[in-house]
């Protein structure tokens, strides 16, 4: 991995030895994302016919080339038995669900664990609305990592639901006129609500 670029270290600096699992699979979707090689583990390979048109040659190209750069950040972010063990692997999907296989299990009770600590917050009556909607974001965001797929209007909703007594005026404003916002804007109008309510 080359030194220069600041992602990268990310990978250098966690790499996989088994139970960082999870945390070592986000590194990893940012790295490939920022790199421009997160496709691979979605799209199979085009086809390259005898016949190949131009285009078909470079779509071709372009995922072989971006595969084998994957490949290369996944071997060098894990330690020595895991990359001896993956190596000879034809692509990094193969890599990847490998992976999965041998340490999947962590992301299902982490998600598990995630899901239970979201539906179990709840904000006291005084405390800062800015600090609660963040760490349900945060959680959220953690879930999204597992793979659960929540919708932006219920994770609003689910936010909604924790805020305590004092915010039942918001909460019906919310609901009566329908509001369509995303979690950050969300966040700024709780924000403008709560210094109302003080």
């Amino acid at each position: 991995m080359s030194s220069f670029n600041p992602f990268t270290s990310i990978l250098n600096q966690n790499k996989l030895e088994g139970p960082n699992y999870v945390d070592w699979k986000r590194n990893l979707d940012i790295v490939l994302t920022v790199e421009g090689y997160k496709f691979i583990i979605t799209e199979e390979c085009p086809k390259k016919p005898e016949n190949a048109t131009d285009d078909q040659v470079k779509a071709y190209d372009k995922w072989v080339k971006a595969d084998e750069m994957a490949r290369c950040y996944i071997l060098a972010s894990m330690m020595n038995v895991l990359q001896h063990q993956h190596q000879s692997m034809g692509s990094a999907y193969d890599m990847l669900e490998s992976l999965k296989e041998m340490f999947g299990e962590q992301n299902h009770a982490a998600k598990q664990t995630t899901m239970k600590a979201l539906l179990n917050t709840k904000i006291a009556e005084g405390s800062s609305v800015r600090d609660h909607v963040l760490k349900m974001m945060s959680l959220l965001n953690e879930l999204e990592v597992f793979g659960a797929v929540i919708d932006k209007e219920s994770q609003v909703e689910m936010v909604l639901q924790t805020l305590p007594g004092s915010f039942q005026q918001f909460r019906l404003n919310y609901n009566m006129n329908k509001m369509d916002l995303s979690l950050a804007k969300f966040l700024n109008e709780l924000q403008a609500a709560k210094s109302i309510i003080k």
